[in-house]
């Protein structure tokens, strides 16, 4: 019988790129790219985990903006169930502790990757995300109430 893993995952994004990070050729997916982020813990909420997994695994602090998407997949025995946030860095500098490389890449540079099959149906989103953040000159998070 399989279950569902929920996992949270982030748009970061900031003078017109987003950070991407891709998977350590050690993980499931290996070298496949990813929006950084992690497992929910019992109890827990998505946008609390989210923060955490970006403190543990990228060493920044972030705000944690409005979910961009929801997407499912199979992969290996188990569904797993992404939600991608939009989110911003508030202190320090992202460094792969876990990944093999980080990138900030501008939307069109996002669709030529070899994603995470999570990770596939969130790209359209987070490229829309973008490319409002980019028409508005921002470069935090946007209002909820936009």
């Amino acid at each position: 019988m399989s279950r569902t893993l929920r996992v949270v995952g982030a748009a970061i994004c900031a003078a017109g790129r987003c950070l991407v990070a891709q998977r350590s050729a050690t993980m499931s997916a290996p070298l496949r790219w990813e929006f950084p982020g992690g497992k929910i813990e019992p109890g827990e909420a998505a946008e609390q985990a989210l923060a955490r997994e970006l403190r543990e695994e990228l060493g920044v602090e972030v705000e944690v903006g409005g979910r961009l998407g929801l997407a499912e997949a199979w992969v290996d025995e188990r569904m797993i169930s992404l939600d991608v946030y939009a989110a911003v860095i508030v202190d320090g500098e992202p460094c792969a502790r876990e990944h093999a490389q980080l990138r900030w890449l501008l939307p069109g540079q996002l669709r030529a990757l070899a994603w995470a099959a999570p990770d596939i149906p969130i790209v359209e989103p987070v490229i829309e995300h973008l490319s409002r953040l980019t028409a508005t000159g921002r470069s935090t998070l946007p209002d909820p109430a936009e």
